[in-house]
């Protein structure tokens, strides 16, 4: 599957717990592709995942759904989570972070992915 940036899809692992976090991650690197986020977007599907990269802090405006928000570093720690962020909501500015995941509201706690793990983005095979 591609992405919107015509990008192949990748897989996002949780390395201190061996579990699949999201097989249908998308990867936005450019100023435009951060810009838009999730803005508009009906849905958000449970395996999806959306990295911004480079973030630091992001916001919900012109959501129609909630998500949960963890902040990487550049070794993939999760240095701060936010479950179940509802629309019309601004993060605060983690200091440290480098990325940013944006997840299907629910998927924190369903995977128990909490501060400390390390997280890894793995291209698809195939």
């Amino acid at each position: 599957m591609d992405t919107a940036d015509g990008g192949e899809y990748m897989i996002l692992v949780n390395k201190s717990t061996g579990s699949v976090i999201a097989d249908q991650v998308e990867v936005a690197e450019s100023f435009a592709r951060r810009l838009r986020g999730l803005m508009g977007r009906g849905s958000f599907p449970e395996g999806s995942a959306l990295v911004l990269e480079p973030c630091r802090q992001v916001h919900t405006f012109f959501m129609r759904f909630p998500i949960d928000v963890i902040f990487v570093n550049g070794r993939g720690a999760v240095l701060h989570v936010m479950t179940d962020v509802p629309p019309r909501r601004i993060s605060p500015y983690v200091r440290g972070a480098q990325k940013v995941v944006e997840l299907p509201a629910g998927t924190l706690i369903a995977t128990d992915l909490g501060k400390d793990h390390i997280l890894q983005l793995i291209e698809r095979e195939g």
